[in-house]
């Protein structure tokens, strides 16, 4: 996607795996998705998404967290994002993934906007 970015962070040496995936979506679609370096495998723990204060996305931007079968491991508890505050999402809203890369799927968020999502996998 013209315009769009995705710049991962994996932190994979303890017992709470960490991904920061920074991004920046695509000027005509709203859109960005980027893939891990790594595979994965535990359950998400946890979620934190955190929109930029000056790119702000689109209020009730989108998230899935697809694993290697396409299948959102975030259980689509990441759709509807706010575009001013920054949100948490527990583990009972989502699932696990065994032995997967992941890709971080943002839509709707707006033209030229940002924002950041943390992932935790344990």
């Amino acid at each position: 996607m013209a315009g769009s970015a995705m710049v991962f962070t994996e932190i994979r040496h303890s017992s709470v795996k960490k991904i920061k995936a920074a991004w920046i979506s695509d000027d005509s679609t709203g859109a960005v998705s980027g893939t891990t370096t790594y595979p994965y495998s535990g359950k998400l723990v946890g979620a934190i998404t955190v929109p930029d204060g000056v790119a702000t996305p689109s209020a009730n931007y989108d998230i899935a967290i697809n694993d290697d079968d396409s299948v959102d491991v975030a259980l689509g508890a990441l759709a509807n994002r706010s575009d001013t505050d920054t949100e948490y999402v527990a583990a009972a809203s989502m699932a696990g993934v065994a032995a997967s890369k992941l890709t971080v799927a943002i839509t709707a968020a707006g033209n030229s906007k940002k924002g950041t999502v943390y992932l935790f996998i344990r």
